[in-house]
């Protein structure tokens, strides 16, 4: 099932379901209320859907603003999962792999106030010296857990996302110099979406495959600047399932409905990276470009760079 947050025609913010290119309404107005309320309780989460099919009046997609699937996430974590990223961006920068990698995953908290869905990017200047994408999935947590195992994990997935980790490079690097980042480089912006694929549907579309360490999603991935394709790679090549990322996540923590976790980029999947392999020449995001990325059976999340005001 494919879960959709959009703004009407009349303005007014709700959920739905996407059928093909039709958008039926759900009686709540939040995704995040529902994924709390039918939290074990897929028969309650079956009679929303069922009536929403049933009886509602879709709208088309095209008349609709879509949103972020959850505009408002309880945490927002990124994890750091993909080894040809991380190998390649250090030694890009003279330094070897980190042993540390292959110990454990890390991820890190971004902002979860400041989630957008498919549309503008509003940036402020000093966030394009060196502004850059970065290429990933997310999960969204369906379900409170608190030192889940790896072999439980996967069940606390509601579903798959694309995500956008903007990247303010120059802003990331100063800052991390002091051992504390990313924060500012990284806080003005994180865009998922275009909707949100529950973990139900990939496992019955076949694209999700079941191993001892956790479900792995077969899935290619591609981002593209103004049409022109930079990246591409695929969900499968994580050396670090989702699952895994959850069990370290969630020692001594309480994991709850509506959390947010990402993949980290995968390989060639952002412009510090390709940049350094020399792919391409000082190559960053201007005003005015358009970043499309591609997740086969999560669909494509578009944005355009704007340039808002200084304070």
């Amino acid at each position: 099932m494919r879960f959709i947050t959009f703004r009407t025609p009349a303005a007014h913010e709700t959920c739905g379901i996407l059928k093909g290119n039709k958008v039926y309404e759900l009686e709540n107005s939040s995704l995040l209320a529902i994924i709390r309320q039918t939290t074990g309780k897929p028969e309650v989460l079956k009679r929303l859907i069922d009536n929403a099919l049933e009886n509602g009046s879709p709208y088309d997609l095209s008349a609709v603003h879509v949103l972020a699937p959850v505009p408002r996430p309880t945490s927002m974590r990124d994890g750091y999962a993909f080894r040809q990223h991380v190998l390649t961006a250090r030694r890009n920068r003279g330094l070897e792999m980190i042993p540390e990698f292959d110990v454990f995953p890390v991820f890190y908290f971004t902002n979860h106030q400041a989630v957008t869905g498919p549309g503008d990017i509003h940036v402020q200047r000093l966030h394009l010296d060196k502004l850059d994408y970065e290429l990933e999935v997310a999960i969204v947590i369906g379900k409170e857990g608190r030192n889940i195992p790896v072999t439980k994990a996967d069940e606390f997935i509601f579903g798959y996302t694309i995500m956008n980790d903007w990247s303010a490079r120059a802003l990331q690097m100063e800052e991390m110099k002091l051992n504390l980042g990313p924060a500012k480089g990284k806080d003005f912006a994180t865009s998922i979406g275009p909707w949100l694929v529950s973990r139900d549907e990939l496992l019955a579309d076949g694209q999700l495959k079941v191993t001892p360490k956790g479900e792995v999603l077969n899935a290619s991935m591609k981002a593209f600047i103004n049409g022109k394709q930079y990246s591409s790679g695929n969900v499968n090549e994580m050396n670090w399932t989702f699952a895994q990322i959850i069990e370290r996540a969630s020692y001594g923590v309480t994991l709850y409905p509506g959390d947010v976790i990402g993949s980290g980029t995968v390989g060639t999947g952002c412009l510090l990276e390709l940049n350094g392999s020399k792919v391409t020449d000082n190559l960053w995001l201007k005003v005015g470009d358009t970043v499309k990325m591609e997740v086969e059976g999560l669909g494509v999340l578009e944005n355009k760079i704007v340039l808002g005001e200084d304070r």
